[in-house]
């Protein structure tokens, strides 16, 4: 099962989060995010743990837990949604280029 954990302090790393979550189980992965810009944590990440049943133990046991001084926020992760290939923007017809005839 894959949980999303928001609210996470700006120095919290792979590994902090890793150490957070085997007391619950065997996980698979841990990773924060970071900023591609400054390399500097978003504040949430991801979880993957091999049992469900023990990725929903830490689920109960850690959402609205302090956690290095922040309370942290720890769901499911959800599946991402689909984003349209053109960036969601309708097309647009007209213009100085059109080749519609009025």
């Amino acid at each position: 099962m894959n949980i999303y954990i928001t609210g996470l302090n700006y120095s919290i790393n792979d590994a902090d989060l890793n150490d957070l979550f085997a007391e619950y189980g065997e996980i698979t992965s841990a990773k924060v995010i970071m900023d591609r810009e400054t390399g500097r944590s978003r504040g949430f990440g991801f979880v993957e743990m091999v049992n469900d049943g023990d990725a929903q133990k830490a689920i109960d046991a850690l959402n609205g837990a302090e956690f290095e001084k922040k309370v942290i926020s720890v769901s499911v992760a959800r599946p991402r949604s689909e984003k349209p290939s053109n960036g969601g923007y309708r097309e647009r017809k007209g213009g100085y280029n059109s080749s519609r005839r009025y």
